[in-house]
């Protein structure tokens, strides 16, 4: 938690308790050497599922037990496959092995339930059972304490099993500590039979980025460049983009990160070629490119002038699509297995007073990741968003404080998460492991309860 959240601070002292101030769990964040899972985990199926096998052997594999049921041990997490779920009988014996399960969730625990996609459902009870886990595991995102989380993973028939793995590693780690109350549809890896799309050494989880290329823009400070470090930490060489103006933080990244920076105004009309062209020249190719660089300039509608809405709408929407043309254009540098991920913002699902420029570039960040999708597909590449809600950076840290206040407050881990929490999404996005996550948009927000 921030140093600068005196509550979080506070909450779990004497003084706190004497004052009856709320309590703000400590959250469990990924560190190198750390074993993926902290526990045993509950493995369970209701319905004639097709995961709970791959999830209890993926468990052994990290060394942890695996429970059949709820008992007196706290657990790690709890994964439940209602793939195979079709009746409402089969929604009821979920709601029996979750019930007991949840009250054994330690801190900073786990919840993932796997679900089969409503639209490919074999009747009308079928989907409706389907879509039923959608509020049953934002709500149990809402009861859970102490820094647990609850998250739904939506496979497609066609999936096979392996599709879900990267997932798994990333929701049931201390990487997806302010992730929260998200669904994420899984499915057929994309790729080509004749070349499938290569993946990650399962086991290599220090370093699952190893070999690969990232390109972060926006990486001079902030979130930006807590990306580039969150991402050579995990093996990637960076190269880090921004504009001239900050090229004295731009070069502390790059070397942070021991990668290289390059200074463009990615609004420029030559900007995309100039990327593509270094990236071959001096990389040989790209495997991640990360869209991150974004600015503000609040007024309300009332007040707002066409430099205010024009510059916006430039770098936080218009300069991702030309890039992204130009990843998918013949002779592009993305390489096999490419991965793009665009940081979308909360702002854009639920509008904020003030941002109408800022919310409608970043509403069109999911409009254009989603309309992308198919066309990365075809590539055997993949692109997808990230939405972070309130994070604690220099900027929310400059906020009237009932204003930052009621940002850290309101969401189901009652803190604002941090920059490396969006780094850490976006790294599990961006493995060649994650084929079979494609258009989707994965709030970073402590399950906020604002937007949907």
């Amino acid at each position: 938690m921030s140093g600068n959240d005196l509550l979080a601070t506070l909450s779990n002292t004497g003084i706190a308790k004497q004052l009856g101030l709320p309590t703000v769990p400590a959250l469990r964040r990924h560190r190198p050497g750390d074993p993926l899972l902290a526990g045993p985990v509950l493995v369970a199926s209701a319905g004639d599922g097709r995961f709970a096998g791959p999830v209890a052997a993926f468990v052994r594999e990290h060394g942890q037990q695996v429970i059949a049921e709820a008992g007196e041990e706290k657990l790690h997490g709890v994964v439940v496959d209602l793939t195979g779920a079709r009746t409402l009988a089969d929604l009821a014996a979920a709601q029996q092995i979750l019930t007991p399960a949840v009250k054994r969730v330690g801190p900073s625990g786990r919840v993932l339930l796997i679900g089969a996609e409503p639209a490919e459902a074999p009747g009308a009870e079928a989907a409706a059972v389907a879509q039923a886990l959608d509020g049953l595991v934002r709500s149990i995102g809402k009861e859970l304490r102490f820094g647990a989380t609850a998250n739904l993973l939506v496979v497609a028939a066609g999936a096979p099993p392996a599709a879900v793995d990267s997932s798994l590693r990333f929701f049931l780690s201390a990487r997806s500590a302010y992730v929260d109350g998200q669904v994420v549809r899984v499915s057929e890896p994309v790729g080509t039979p004749q070349e499938p799309a290569e993946v990650d050494d399962p086991r290599a989880e220090e370093r699952p980025l190893a070999g690969r290329i990232a390109v972060v823009t926006g990486a001079a400070r902030g979130i930006g460049a807590a990306v580039a470090e969150t991402l050579a930490r995990d093996g990637a060489s960076i190269v880090a983009v921004d504009v001239p103006a900050a090229g004295e933080g731009l070069a502390r990244t790059a070397n942070r990160t021991g990668g290289t920076a390059l200074q463009l105004d990615i609004t420029a009309a030559d900007a995309a070629d100039r990327l593509l062209t270094h990236l071959t020249e001096r990389h040989g190719g790209v495997d991640l490119v990360v869209h991150n660089a974004g600015i503000t300039r609040d007024k309300l509608l009332a007040n707002m002038t066409a430099d205010r809405w024009d510059s916006v709408l430039a770098v936080n929407l218009g300069a991702q699509l030309a890039i992204n043309e130009a990843l998918l254009a013949a002779g592009s540098p993305l390489h096999d297995a490419g991965r793009v991920v665009c940081v979308s913002s909360q702002s854009g699902i639920a509008g904020n007073r003030g941002q109408t420029n800022y919310a409608a570039s970043k509403a069109g960040v999911i409009g254009m990741v989603r309309a992308f999708a198919p066309r990365f597909a075809e590539r055997g590449a993949t692109i997808n968003a990230v939405a972070p809600g309130f994070i604690e950076t220099e900027m929310t840290g400059k906020m009237p404080i009932g204003t930052r206040e009621a940002g850290r407050r309101v969401n189901s881990l009652k803190q604002g998460g941090l920059p490396v929490d969006v780094a850490e999404a976006i790294g599990w996005l961006g493995r060649a492991e994650s084929g079979g996550l494609n258009g989707q948009v994965v709030r970073v927000c402590g399950q906020s309860m604002l937007g949907a």
